[in-house]
């Protein structure tokens, strides 16, 4: 029973944060505040009153639509509370009352954050990209199990050579993009996303992430490029994608591939 409740408390928690996050999504890169003033519709500019504010069933309940003016609501709001209730409690199912729970939750939602952004207006915002990057290196700090050490300064150390060597390759990847295609290759803000995620997971992984990505990137871009004629999309989700994956299974895949290269 404990467990059942405690399991229906952190889905709501989750869908309560990811309404949140819904704010975060549509007011950051309008340079916003994400605090004030209250929720409103982005047609009408009413105010949401409480009842129509309710992670998840309100959007189900309304319709899809705004009470006031009859707006269309995206559905992407109602996807992202839904994502991150669902994701919340997997993750407490996977870690359970841990510290790594805690840092897990941290680093999904600024990854879930970036890659709705990205999706939506190709630009990763600064305050998602540099503000993780801190949050990375204080709890490396703090928390040197995430490195898997046991003394502090090598653990900030392992984490601040992740976020150099995370944003330093994919910079010059960019770079040397922009020479041979003569145009912007690779964007500032996956730059400083990796460093980022660098910053979290150390440098070992976050090459993992470098090389990971690419690979879960390649079918999207041949359908844009070969069906819809699209050269450019956004390449923080699957830095995104390519971070999660690593946090939760980075050091096996290593490990696997290190026991490979022996044979």
């Amino acid at each position: 029973m404990l467990f059942a409740l405690s399991s229906i408390f952190v889905f709501v928690f989750g869908a309560v944060l990811g309404s949140f996050f819904n704010v975060c999504i549509y007011r950051l890169p309008r340079e916003e505040s994400v605090i004030w003033p209250p929720s409103h519709c982005p047609a009408c500019q009413k105010s949401i009153a409480w009842y129509d504010n309710i992670p998840l069933i309100s959007v189900l309940a309304l319709g899809g639509k705004c009470r006031q003016c009859g707006g269309r609501i995206s559905p992407r709001y109602f996807l992202i509370e839904f994502i991150t209730a669902l994701s919340y409690l997997w993750i407490w199912f996977y870690f359970g009352l841990t510290i790594q729970a805690g840092v897990a939750i941290l680093l999904f939602s600024l990854l879930l954050i970036a890659t709705a952004v990205d999706f939506e207006h190709q630009i990763i915002p600064d305050e998602i990209s540099l503000g993780g990057l801190g949050a990375g290196l204080l709890l490396s700090a703090f928390i040197p199990s995430l490195h898997g050490e046991t003394i502090w300064w090598r653990s900030f150390i392992d984490s601040l050579i992740g976020a150099c060597i995370g944003g330093g390759i994919i910079y010059i990847t960019g770079v040397i993009g922009s020479f041979i295609f003569r145009k912007e290759a690779m964007g500032g803000g996956d730059v400083k996303l990796l460093a980022m995620i660098g910053a979290f997971l150390g440098w070992q992984r976050a090459i993992l992430v470098y090389l990971l990505a690419p690979i879960l990137a390649l079918p999207l871009g041949l359908f844009l490029k070969f069906v819809k004629k699209v050269g450019i999309f956004p390449f923080g989700p699957f830095l995104s994608l390519a971070g999660w994956i690593s946090f939760l299974w980075g050091n096996q895949m290593i490990a696997w591939y290190l026991d490979g290269m022996r044979f």
